[in-house]
């Protein structure tokens, strides 16, 4: 069995909650040199007052590593005009040499994040969808003409374009089946949050049935999975910490995660991952809810080890 892409977050700076841009940047410094095949911005402009611009923390990242992936998960692309997001990304990717991929969702918990933007929350899918196709005509295109019920183009020309011809890989993250047929449609991946390992199966096959009405190749189109866990020895700690920090974050009980988020030792967590690799997830984001940065590069090495055992195969550099 093959390995999946590991993830994990880059972390937000906020120096007046003691984090430094300095601390972020250099975990990430840490976390290439581990290893870790990639690294994860989320992104929110005020979530239930919290914030972190994914594609600004990625550029910083960007600008401290060589190598590793680069993966925002996921942007709320319907918060912005697509335009300016295309130029974003398509000069984040010529910084980074193709390393980014853009996630893509249309997050929705906090109502009041997109009426502060000046959104009605209603509007955010099909807001989602037009900004899509204007993405990947304006990364792919010499002029994009478009005509929707929310963003309209005359001969708009956009350099300079991404660092690839094809443009950025997008990835659509969400549980319901409109993402996944967003995801057939214009997805490179799905991104999968709160599903068990038979609703990944099923997501795989109703994309391969949507793809191929598309007229698109479903084997094109991935899978991945972002994971809350903690790791400790200690699984009850393990469970305070991660209960304390996602109640926190969500404003919901934690018992309503709890059975799609682990905890305990690596190799527990690696037995928890399993069927979703044989359901054919290819990466995973692993969202550990640690002491320290430190912490979390550790766990993730831990539990990256752990599949690797669990597999059969070694683990990749």
């Amino acid at each position: 069995m093959q390995l999946p892409i590991i993830y994990i977050p880059t972390g937000a700076w906020n120096m007046r909650a003691g984090i430094s841009a300095q601390q972020v940047l250099e975990a990430a410094r840490k976390a290439e040199a581990a290893g870790i095949d990639g690294l994860f911005a989320g992104d929110h402009v005020t979530f239930y007052g919290s914030g972190n611009d994914g594609l600004i923390n990625l550029t910083a990242v960007a600008a401290v590593t060589e190598r590793i992936r680069l993966l925002v998960s996921v942007y709320l692309l319907a918060l912005r005009h697509p335009t300016p997001v295309a130029l974003q990304c398509a000069m984040l990717d010529q910084l980074c040499l193709g390393r980014l991929t853009l996630g893509v969702g249309i997050g929705g918990e906090d109502p009041n994040e997109w009426w502060a933007c000046g959104v009605d929350p209603k509007t955010r899918a099909r807001r989602t969808d037009e900004a899509l196709q204007i993405l990947r005509s304006l990364w792919t295109q010499e002029e994009t003409t478009f005509e929707g019920k929310y963003f309209k183009l005359n001969k708009v020309r956009l350099q300079p374009k991404p660092f690839r011809e094809e443009g950025i890989p997008i990835h659509i993250g969400g549980r319901s089946d409109a993402a996944l047929r967003r995801a057939a449609r214009y997805g490179d991946a799905w991104v999968a949050i709160w599903v068990s390992p038979r609703r990944m199966q099923e997501a795989r096959e109703k994309i391969d049935q949507w793809a191929a009405q598309e007229g698109r190749d479903p084997a094109r189109i991935g899978l991945g999975l972002q994971l809350w866990h903690a790791v400790d020895d200690d699984r009850d700690r393990a469970r305070e910490r991660l209960a304390r920090r996602m109640e926190n974050f969500y404003q919901i009980p934690y018992e309503r995660f709890e059975r799609y988020a682990p905890c305990g030792r690596p190799e527990e967590i690696a037995e928890f991952l399993m069927p979703y690799l044989e359901a054919g997830c290819g990466y995973v984001n692993l969202l550990a809810v640690q002491p320290s940065q430190d912490e979390a590069v550790e766990a993730a090495v831990a539990v990256k080890d752990a599949l690797a055992k669990l597999a059969g195969t070694q683990p990749g550099p």
